[in-house]
């Protein structure tokens, strides 16, 4: 019985309770049964109870008490329990707890998928680093876990568009077409230019599409060196995050945003909306009126538009693609974000609470991580991929909550020890494989046999256990936005999976005929291949078959 299924019959056994007049209620659409915290609490527990004591006009206890009642004759329930105020106990019989086992084999890669977010359409913004040079560790947080949270909302059921706004407008962009023109003429780098050697190979790159570019005008080369360098270094930016497993369906342009009137039409609709003023030669937007600390410029007293009018564009031009929820994952120094930014959302006539959400993310220190050679000052997301491993890097990252500073051992990392979390949650994944193999090599046919109730050792109950919740951690995690706790969970599970491995044998030995237990137990260990491979692809982290 799966966690799903034991929802479904207590569902089914209020949905009889009030037919039969002993509830007065209506009946959740949504009922949440979770594993208990302590042992000995039964297999799984659920405290709808007390959620429906007070519209029943009943203490807790005597909800459970009605609840009990019905859920005694349901096939696989071994016994129920009404503890504490009124929490439901239940502990499944063995047959019922091992059927998760072939369930979840013949379900494949999309158990553990669920609803949960069902019905939301979202723009996740994430990254947006700037094109003027390569990705460096400080996105490297935000593009793993950026990534894993998109995977862990579409499992979930949310309809969601993965958006890179790339920066591209602005004086930035000037300063590096410079520094680009002057690396092609031989020239120093500019005071206050981008140093670094790959600004010469954005220049040779640039030179080889345009031969005749130092023949040019100063102007029309200052133009070519910016729309050449910034197209090859978009690419670098591109090629890292596909090494890295991370893809958009969107690059946004906020130069296209500016040449298409977009910034003037968006100050010209929210003036409509009454809360633009033009005070001392410049345009604001009244954002006090909605919980910013100050009045924000649009336009400067000189006619010039600031980034943060390109904010509001932005903002604008997402909720007119249909977006109705927008998250942006932003850096550490971005705090000051979130005020304007939903100040932006309620001028704009949205519900701030729900039609965006700021998500800040903190510096990570990496020890041991050299700084680039090709860019001199910064250390490079491309390095520590080649350093470290892709795999080693996105699942670091995603153990731990985004909001917390986050200090790594790069060597550490490199280890191929238990001591190294994603060593001992991969090699848990590549245990199972080397296990089916052998198995097959010995001649067990796990379709050739099942008996769910020959799955009866504490270890395996463990192991089940831990199985069936891992939906309802997609779903928590996806609605928390907090994918380190998959990978906490995968951690728990590959542990209960090495307990049984040590107790539990699968494979036959030398003189041992092969019977159910042999098959049945491959079926469980096949199961637990499964959710390993699936968790860590909700992380964008392999399962290898052999470590």
């Amino acid at each position: 019985m799966t966690p799903e299924e034991l929802s479904a019959a207590i569902r089914a056994a209020l949905t009889a309770a009030v037919e039969a007049g002993d509830l007065t209620i209506e009946v959740p659409a949504e009922i949440r049964v979770e594993r208990p915290k302590q042992k000995g609490h039964g297999d799984w527990t659920s405290n709808i109870s007390m959620q429906l004591a007070k519209p029943a006009g009943m203490k807790p206890r005597d909800v459970a008490g009605v609840i009990a009642a019905r859920l005694e004759a349901t096939e696989g329930i071994a016994e129920i329990e009404i503890a504490g105020p009124g929490f439901l106990n239940l502990t499944l019989d063995a047959a019922s707890a091992g059927e998760l086992a072939r369930s979840i084999v013949e379900t494949g890669a999309t158990y553990g998928h669920n609803e949960a977010m069902a019905g939301h359409t979202i723009n996740l913004e994430f990254i947006s680093a700037n094109p003027t040079g390569p990705l460096h560790i400080g996105h490297t947080r935000w593009a793993a876990l950026g990534d894993s949270m998109r995977r862990l909302l579409v499992a979930s059921g949310a309809d969601v568009t993965a958006e890179y706004y790339i920066n591209d407008a602005g004086a930035q962009m000037d300063t590096f077409a410079a520094s680009v023109l002057a690396r092609a003429k031989g020239e120093p780098t500019p005071e206050g230019g981008y140093p670094g050697a790959y600004v010469d190979d954005l220049a040779a790159t640039a030179l080889r599409a345009r031969p005749d570019l130092l023949e040019l005008p100063e102007a029309d080369a200052l133009a070519a060196a910016r729309q050449l360098g910034y197209e090859a270094q978009l690419q670098d930016i591109r090629d890292t995050l596909e090494d890295f497993g991370v893809f958009f369906d969107v690059w946004f342009s906020e130069k296209e945003l500016h040449d298409r009137g977009a910034v003037e039409g968006a100050i010209a609709r929210l003036r409509e909306q009454g809360h633009v003023d033009d005070r001392d030669g410049a345009v604001w937007l009244r954002t006090t009126d909605f919980g910013d600390d100050k009045d924000r410029v649009m336009v400067r007293a000189d006619g010039v538009p600031t980034y943060f009018a390109a904010d509001a564009a932005y903002y604008l031009d997402k909720k007119d693609r249909g977006f109705p929820e927008k998250i942006y994952l932003l850096g550490a120094d971005h705090h000051g974000y979130i005020g304007r930014l939903k100040a932006i959302a309620a001028c704009a006539g949205d519900d701030p609470e729900t039609a965006i959400e700021i998500r800040i993310g903190q510096l990570v220190n990496l020890g041991g991580a050299k700084l680039s050679k090709r860019a001199g000052n910064i250390i490079e997301l491309r390095d520590l991929i080649s350093w470290i491993g892709s795999d080693a890097v996105r699942y670091s990252l995603a153990r731990y909550p985004a909001d917390s500073p986050l200090s790594l051992d790069g060597e550490e990392l490199r280890k191929q020890t238990n001591d190294n979390p994603v060593f001992y949650v991969q090699y848990a994944h590549a245990r199972t494989f080397n296990v089916a193999r052998l198995a097959a090599e010995d001649g067990i046919d796990r379709s050739a046999g099942f008996d769910p109730s020959l799955l009866s050792d504490p270890t395996e109950a463990a192991l089940l256990a831990a199985l069936g919740d891992f939906p309802r951690i997609v779903a928590f995690a996806a609605e928390l936005r907090e994918p380190h706790r998959v990978a906490r969970y995968l951690e728990g599970l590959a542990g209960h999976l090495h307990k049984w491995y040590d107790t539990c044998r699968i494979r036959p030995r030398s003189d041992e005929e092969i019977t159910d237990t042999h098959r049945t137990r491959l079926w469980l260990n096949d199961a637990t291949r499964q959710v390993l491979a699936n968790g860590l692809d909700l992380l964008g982290v392999s399962a290898p078959e052999r470590m």
